[in-house]
């Protein structure tokens, strides 16, 4: 799983923690200890998917124009991290007469798409509001 996923999690949690209250970069990217910049990149996705709105200018920033109690993590896992499970290199050589070596790629391909399935099935019953309501549980 790649840290997007986490920092649009993050982000979303904390803009539902004030409904209706704009933050900008900076002040998102201080909540989740990156830097502004990649705030504004997982952002823009979100943005593009129509979890935040965005004012631009001075007082801008985003806003939270979903609701956090029908967004799942699972619907933020396939628009900021789909297929993130399955490594960029797996062993094996497709071409070699060894059956391990030219089945093991397919297998594995199975195994983490299974896998994925899984994790999905289960990011589906947490939402942003309940994540937020762990988080205030912890107070």
């Amino acid at each position: 799983m790649n840290s997007d996923f986490v920092i649009a999690m993050h982000s979303l949690v904390f803009l539902a923690n004030k409904p209706d209250h704009m933050a900008n970069s900076e002040t998102i990217a201080e909540n989740v200890c990156t830097n502004p910049a990649r705030i504004r990149k997982v952002m823009s996705i979100l943005r593009k998917n129509g979890y935040v709105k965005t004012k631009e200018g001075i007082g801008g920033g985003y806003l939270l124009s979903c609701d956090p109690e029908k967004t799942t993590l699972s619907q933020l896992y396939l628009v900021i991290s789909s297929g993130s499970l399955k490594p960029n290199w797996c062993t094996g050589d497709p071409e070699q007469k060894c059956v391990i070596s030219s089945n093991t790629q397919s297998v594995m391909d199975e195994i983490f798409n299974e896998a994925e399935e899984h994790m999905q099935s289960f990011l589906c019953q947490i939402t942003i509001s309940s994540v937020l309501d762990r988080i205030k549980a912890l107070e």
